[in-house]
């Protein structure tokens, strides 16, 4: 039986089929208006699909000129928004561009363009490309943020500030030093990003539906022209994996996970009860109530965001987690989140570069903030350098910090003859240990809070550029 609403002949597998669609089955099935942020890959992949074919003798020269100029074409309408989507009939962007390529150079010549190719290897090799050349954009946001990160450590090295653990005061450290701690953690992000774009810049095309193409088409042809690093080298595992959109998702969650600590951190810091920082007009906004308030939304939303990237990235585990080998239309639901993932991932960065390249900083209010007690170890330390097990030494520091508190003074306020009431081995220059600067300075073992050290992680973050 035969219905108005058979699916459309230039539906790529609609000639089996004559019973209707379900309207809503149309736009539950459709993917065009999500995927047709692939059609240049489309298009360049199609173009080196039908290369291919002309070099097999498939195609023949003038017929291969004439696809490669309606492509073009084609690319050229979703360039300057003039492609018209026919809504039903258009329902991937595999369907589209071939579609109007059959109506600019006659579906005869159109219509050998899909010879031995699939859908499913066309589709894994438009997301590879695509996700390929967005990385690469976010592998520059991210060395610029990098870049913004290892100036302001170099030009603010001198500011010293507290240093906290479980959110409270610990010891003093300098402001270049917290601000390399987020740093190279972004930088071994960088890394992985690298890693992943390995394993991401891999051609399926050539793969057809799940078993290979029938006429010995040159895969390592294609992959050439379309910047791929290699081939996949299985038709059945070419056509079904995600892993590459999964692998992506869980690197951008790590990297969302650092952005939202580093966020929450500069929230704290953006107070009035801490003032060491303020963003600018420009990341924040203010109160539709209280006229005073400035609030660092551009912080808040990285922190936000983080959720969302992680949450897209176990959905599409969940996704795939269950479907059976090679392709299957769960794998639909791969496209939006990656695509989503990818532009939350980027703008991110973008926002965090602004934030941090445009934000003040108070200094006198970093110093403001440390207290003598935050040298409580150091006090220990400068007995241990006259042969005091350090066991004892913390001992006595920790008597020292009562001893404060019981007289309602600063530990730097106490005599001499007060230290020496607590620990006898206390001389004259323990006065010179109650020095921020000095105590930060002496931190300068590889990794710690002095200007030496602090000066080669510099040096080690802008390698890993």
């Amino acid at each position: 039986m035969s219905s108005s609403n058979a699916p459309s002949k230039n539906m790529l597998w609609g000639g089996r089929f004559t019973g209707g669609l379900d309207p809503l089955m149309v736009a539950y099935n459709e993917s065009i208006y999500i995927d047709r942020a692939f059609y240049a890959q489309d298009v360049a992949g199609s173009i080196a699909y039908a290369r291919a074919n002309k070099n097999l003798g498939i195609l023949f020269d003038d017929e291969f000129a004439a696809i490669e100029k309606g492509l073009s074409q084609v690319r050229t309408e979703w360039e300057t928004g003039k492609f018209e989507i026919r809504a039903g009939v258009d329902e991937d962007i595999h369907t589209a561009n071939e579609r109007r390529l059959g109506e600019i150079i006659g579906t005869a010549i159109a219509g050998k363009l899909h010879t031995g190719r699939s859908r499913n290897d066309q589709v894994a090799t438009d997301m590879r490309m695509w996700l390929r050349d967005e990385l690469r954009k976010i592998e520059q946001y991210l060395v610029d943020f990098l870049k913004v990160i290892a100036a302001r450590a170099e030009k603010e090295v001198e500011y010293v500030m507290p240093g906290y653990t479980h959110l409270q005061r610990a010891q003093p450290v300098r402001w270049s030093h917290w601000m390399l701690s987020y740093g190279l953690s972004f930088a071994a992000d960088l890394e992985r990003l690298r890693e992943v774009l390995k394993r991401v810049n891999r051609c399926p095309l050539g793969f057809g539906a799940l078993a290979g193409n029938p006429f010995g088409i040159d895969r390592d042809a294609m992959a050439k022209e379309l910047g791929f690093d290699g081939l996949l080298y299985n038709s059945m595992a070419g056509v079904a994996d995600r892993d590459f959109v999964v692998e992506t998702m869980q690197w951008g969650s790590m990297l969302m996970t650092h952005m939202s600590r580093w966020a929450e951190d500069l929230i704290i810091y953006s107070t009035a009860e801490f003032g060491f920082v303020r963003l600018a007009d420009a990341y924040s906004t203010g109160s539709s109530l209280m006229p005073q308030k400035k609030n660092p939304d551009s912080l808040e939303l990285l922190r936000g965001k983080s959720g969302r990237a992680f949450g897209q990235m176990a959905g599409l585990m969940m996704t795939i987690k269950g479907i059976p080998s090679t392709y299957n239309k769960d794998l639909q639901e791969s496209v939006e989140p990656m695509i989503d993932h990818v532009k939350t991932v980027g703008d991110s960065i973008q926002i965090a570069t602004g934030v941090l390249s445009t934000m003040d900083i108070f200094p006198e209010k970093m110093l403001a903030a440390l207290t003598p007690d935050m040298l409580a170890t150091d006090l220990a330390e400068y007995l241990v350098r006259k042969g005091v097990p350090f066991r004892e030494t913390h001992h006595t520091s920790g008597r020292v910090v009562a001893l404060a508190e019981k007289e309602k003074v600063p530990m730097d306020k106490l005599s001499l003859e007060q230290l020496q009431s607590v620990d006898s081995r206390f001389e004259s220059d323990i006065m010179q240990t109650f020095d921020y600067q000095r105590s930060v300075e002496l931190r300068s073992a590889k990794g710690g809070a002095s200007k030496s050290s602090v000066h080669e992680q510099v040096q080690v973050l802008k390698g890993m550029l």
